[in-house]
Formats: C-alpha cells, sequence, structure tokens
C-alpha cells in the first residue's frame, strides 16, 4: 500500500477534527455534532455524484468510483533498473543475436517490454514495432487520463454544489426572519454545504486526481524509455551508446548517481 496516501488522507481528517474539537485547552468531541447535517450531506455528496454520474455512462462511473484503489497501490518506476535492463538485454543481443531475446523476454514481468520484445525477435520491421508500442503508449495514457479527469470533476462539481446547499439554507433562513432565534442555527446549517463540497474537493478528489497523474506520467515515461531502448537494440547500437541516450531521460542527479553506482560496481 502507498503509505504517503494514507497518511496523508488520515491526517487530513484528524487536523480537521483537533481543529473542531479543541476548545480552551481541552477537547470537546460534542462540538464535532455542529458539523453533522443529513441534508446537507444529501445535497452536496449526493448532488456531486449524481451529476457525475449523469456525466458519464454506468461503467464509467463505476469505474471511476474504482480508479480510487489505484492510488493506494505501491508503484515502483526505477528508471535505472530499466536501463539496466534494457543494457543487459543489449548485450545478449549483440553477443548472441536478437533470436536469443526470446528466452530473456520469457523472464520479464512488464508485459509492454516483453511484447516489444517478442516483436523485434519476429522481425518485425522497426517503425511498426514504434507505431504499435507508441499506439499502445496512447491508450495507456487515454485510459488514465479518464480517471484522472472523473476525480477532476468531482473536485469541480463538490464546491458548486455546496453553494447549492448554502443558497437553499439561506432562502430558508430569510423565509423566517420574524424568528430571530432560528437566523443563527440557520445560517450554520446553510454554511454547513459550503463545507461539506470543500472538503470532497479538497481532501479527496484533488490528491487522488494529482496521485494518478503523477503516476501515469511516470510510467508514461518508463514505457517511452523501453520504447528507445528497444528499438536501438533492434537497430543493432553499442550498448554504451544506448545507455547515453536512455540516460537523457533521467534527471541530472538521478543520472550522475546512476553514474556513480556504476563506477563502484566496476571498482
Amino acid at each position: 500500500m502507498d503509505i504517503a496516501t494514507i497518511i496523508g488522507l488520515v491526517l487530513c481528517v484528524a487536523l480537521m477534527v483537533f481543529g473542531i474539537t479543541y476548545k480552551d485547552g481541552g477537547f470537546n468531541f460534542t462540538l464535532l455534532n455542529n458539523f453533522i447535517d443529513i441534508p446537507s450531506v444529501l445535497i452536496t455528496i449526493g448532488g456531486t455524484f449524481m451529476c457525475v454520474l449523469a456525466s458519464n455512462p454506468l461503467k464509467g462511473f463505476i469505474d471511476g468510483l474504482k480508479s480510487a484503489t489505484m492510488v493506494l497501490k505501491v508503484t515502483n518506476y526505477d528508471e535505472t533498473a530499466i536501463i539496466r535492463q534494457i543494457i543487459d538485454l543489449s548485450n545478449v543481443a549483440r553477443k548472441e543475436g536478437l533470436l536469443a531475446l526470446e528466452e530473456s523476454a520469457n523472464s520479464l514481468e512488464d508485459e509492454f517490454m516483453k511484447k516489444g520484445i517478442l516483436l523485434i525477435v519476429d522481425g518485425t520491421d522497426p517503425e511498426l514495432v514504434r507505431n504499435i508500442l507508441e499506439t499502445e503508449l496512447v491508450n495507456i495514457d487515454v485510459r488514465h487520463k479518464k480517471n484522472v479527469n472523473f476525480w477532476k470533476t468531482i473536485g469541480a462539481m463538490g464546491p458548486a454544489w455546496g453553494m447549492i446547499g448554502t443558497l437553499i439554507g439561506l432562502i430558508n433562513m430569510l423565509k423566517d426572519l420574524s424568528d430571530p432565534d432560528s437566523i443563527g442555527p440557520n445560517m450554520s446549517v446553510a454554511l454547513i454545504t459550503t463545507l461539506y463540497g470543500s472538503v470532497l474537493a479538497n481532501w479527496l478528489s484533488a490528491p487522488l486526481a494529482s496521485k494518478m497523474g503523477l503516476n501515469n506520467d511516470a510510467e508514461i515515461m518508463m514505457k517511452e524509455v523501453m520504447i528507445e531502448g528497444l528499438l536501438s537494440i533492434q537497430a543493432g547500437e553499442n550498448p554504451r551508446v544506448i545507455e547515453e541516450k536512455l540516460k537523457s531521460f533521467l534527471a541530472p542527479a538521478v543520472r550522475n548517481s546512476m553514474t556513480e553506482g556504476e563506477g563502484e560496481g566496476n571498482g
């Protein structure tokens, strides 16, 4: 599990509870009752998700909700490990020929890289290999961005429906101005919907969309490295040249640490 996501979400709730209940040097948890209002939940949370449902096919809506579990999975995209793996494959191809890569492909866990190697082993034209892999890459990006946009939509709808709930509450309050004692409680209930909408947008949907976007960018970059590396192997380029080419995808700090690691290994 991605512990950073869990810690972040849990601590957000803890800090809100702290801010609500801490008073005069102590905690008064009964104050939480002031922030619970079922009609406001139905208007804000229910209205947001039903509006998103209306914007998507049923399957897309269900898939979007399920995508929340994706951010809880640890995604370990080790750029240097991928590059070293490609260099190892290039050494095999250089010494034993491209057909020898088929055996190496069977031990790979990444299906994308395995697919590229098998295309090369089958003697597929390099331009066709690139087109096939890049088409798959584009479709991966599209699928991931559907989930990102799903949660961004929730983030946009939440505050809007919170404002709708606030307006409903204000209208009811203004209809009952003859009773001064009801103004304070009615105003409080009216503002709760805005709070719910802001929490939904900034506590849940924004972090989920951001984490999904970061994971997608990292995966896309890794697969771009694989495409360039595999095509370089197919072209018969020197492993050292391939390594330098693939290092260009890395940040300077990562590139330097990889070079230092190789120097220590050689020593």
